[in-house]
């Protein structure tokens, strides 16, 4: 599965979609590109840097807890809503999802090209993700038979 969005909700659904297969004993791998990757930064850590690097981290959510909805996010209210009507429908929170496809042994990639585009560097994604480029993902698609790119 191909993660280019960081917006809540799609984030949402893909771990879903991601721990449903792995509950049906299927091998799920997670690639993270682009705007996917702020879903997997450690927002504990920080790490120097310089120039454009510095501003992209600046301005981009560092972590599951700092997403935005994509629709109506109405200055951040949006994001509590979903949030709070998540909580009382026992809806697990996105870090809840993370974890629980951890535990599942789903696989979370980060892609190098993208990673460096952004100016995200290892050091900042949260542990047991691993880093690698397009064509190890080319090679995963071709194992499996679905591939979504959300």
């Amino acid at each position: 599965m191909v993660v280019f969005s960081g917006d809540l909700d799609k984030a949402i659904a893909s771990f879903i979609i991601a721990t449903g297969a792995a509950s049906m004993g299927k091998e799920v791998t997670m690639f993270f590109t682009f705007w996917g990757l702020n879903i997997l930064r450690d927002p504990a850590i920080h790490v120097s840097k310089s120039g454009m690097a510095r501003l992209f981290g600046w301005m981009m959510p560092k972590g599951a807890d700092k997403l935005h909805i994509s629709k109506m996010n109405l200055a951040g209210m949006g994001t509590s809503m979903i949030k709070r009507i998540m909580k009382q429908k026992q809806v697990d929170s996105l870090r809840q999802l993370m974890q629980r496809a951890k535990e599942m042994g789903v696989t979370f990639v980060a892609c190098s090209m993208s990673m460096d585009i952004m100016g995200i560097r290892r050091e900042e994604l949260l542990p047991d993700v691993e880093v690698a480029g397009v064509a190890s993902y080319l090679a995963e698609a071709e194992e499996g038979n679905l591939n979504l790119f959300i």
